[in-house]
């Protein structure tokens, strides 16, 4: 554990023997940099279209259509919010093509690119929760919509504080269906052999809350970084969070 986090308690229910981690938005800080890259690709495809496509693309547009889901699924879901239908595509599309895979594709590409030139800032709050989770044995995983996963988890330096990890490629290959389903929730407990009833989801959207709560877990934690608290108990979380240092208690 880093020196400058003191050992610490888990205020969790009783049974509970593994927790499952959101990553965008629990665990690091590139929610903004996904939003970003969102914004910078919709914008750019939205240039000349006229009456409610043309809208600038929005905070509002990306907490309703895109956090949380599988990329193809926001997309197609955004795009029915302003009225456009585009073909699917082909996985290979070229950045920016006019396909869900094409905008996809493009969306991905500017998302690594300020990977790169920003890097990844983690919630220490979180990463001191995992830590304590950790000490008192039960399993870490991280379940995320992102096919990027793996690259940010290496660039924040938590990649060996997981004993699992679920993300967009693996749903692809299994065909798990992405959040609001829970299949990848419930991936990510049987990779650690842990019943959905003994596990912890902690989200910061509403589709990953919902997936929570669809999939039956012990505890659905939400954890509230842009003021919907509101919004993340109605979709099915059970206790909602600024922080998941608020589950902490002293070590002592």
């Amino acid at each position: 554990m880093p020196d400058h986090l003191a050992p610490a308690t888990v205020e969790l229910p009783p049974g509970i023997r593994a927790c499952l981690f959101d990553l965008d938005g629990v665990l690091t800080r590139t929610a903004i940099t996904h939003e970003a890259a969102w914004a910078q690709m919709f914008d750019e495809f939205l240039v000349g279209r006229g009456g409610i496509s043309a809208r600038p693309f929005t905070r509002d547009d990306y907490n309703t259509a895109l956090d949380g889901k599988p990329r193809d699924d926001g997309i197609r879901a955004f795009l029915a919010s302003r009225g456009i239908e585009l073909p699917e595509g082909e996985i290979d599309d070229e950045p920016g093509a006019p396909t869900v895979r094409g905008l996809g594709a493009r969306k991905n590409q500017l998302f690594l690119q300020r990977l790169a030139t920003e890097g990844v800032d983690v919630y220490d709050g979180s990463v001191q929760f995992v830590h304590a989770v950790r000490t008192a044995g039960m399993h870490t995983v991280c379940v995320s919509s992102s096919a990027n996963a793996e690259q940010v988890l290496d660039a924040a330096h938590l990649g060996e504080l997981f004993d699992a990890r679920i993300d967009g490629n693996v749903a692809r290959e299994h065909l798990l269906r992405g959040k609001p389903a829970p299949d990848t929730f419930l991936a990510g407990a049987t990779a650690v052999r842990t019943p959905p009833e003994h596990a912890a989801v902690f989200e910061d959207a509403l589709a990953g809350v919902a997936a929570g709560h669809a999939g039956g877990f012990g505890l659905v934690v939400g954890v509230d970084r842009v003021h919907h608290r509101e919004a993340l108990l109605a979709h099915g979380a059970d206790v909602v969070v600024d922080d998941l240092a608020e589950l902490l208690g002293s070590g002592s």
